[in-house]
């Protein structure tokens, strides 16, 4: 099978935060095929759907390929899931509370999945600012599987 595009959202509202994505940013070079990432600018957010008190978050977005049997979704989501744990999640934690790194996936390549508590194209994307600003900068015409707008439509259709 060939290799496909993923994106990746990174976010942290805890610690180092500008460290903490380079740290995702490295790690994702890591299971690239190539060892490149494109990343988006970061933008700094307001926590979304988090405790009270959350501190703000930095966001953005990368793109890495992926070698689709290397590494199937729900394989890279066991890596991701890894990963921010290495960097200080905690595996039992309330809902959206504050956190070291995020790191969802996206997108991988044209694939709609739901099973096993893995859904993509990540269900919120095209709801959430904190996403589709950055994604814009990569991707602003990529059509994510399932929908019929641009990443830069449905950016322009969220409100402020």
């Amino acid at each position: 099978m060939p290799d496909v595009l993923v994106g990746i959202a990174l976010g942290s509202n805890l610690g180092d935060r500008s460290a903490e994505l380079d740290a995702g940013i490295s790690f994702l070079r890591l299971l690239s095929t190539n060892d490149e990432v494109r990343e988006s600018p970061r933008i700094e957010t307001l926590p979304v759907d988090c405790p009270p008190g959350s501190p703000a978050f930095l966001n953005s977005v990368a793109e890495i390929e992926i070698d689709t049997v290397v590494l199937p979704p729900l394989n890279l989501l066991g890596c991701l899931q890894e990963f921010e744990m290495e960097r200080g999640r905690s595996p039992l934690r309330d809902v959206n509370a504050p956190r070291p790194l995020d790191l969802d996936i996206i997108y991988y390549g044209i694939e709609r999945i739901d099973q096993m508590g893995l859904v993509i194209p990540h269900p919120r994307t095209t709801t959430r600012r904190f996403v589709l600003e950055p994604l814009s900068h990569l991707r602003p015409d990529l059509v994510l599987p399932g929908q019929t707008k641009t990443i830069a439509e449905l950016l322009t259709e969220l409100p402020n």
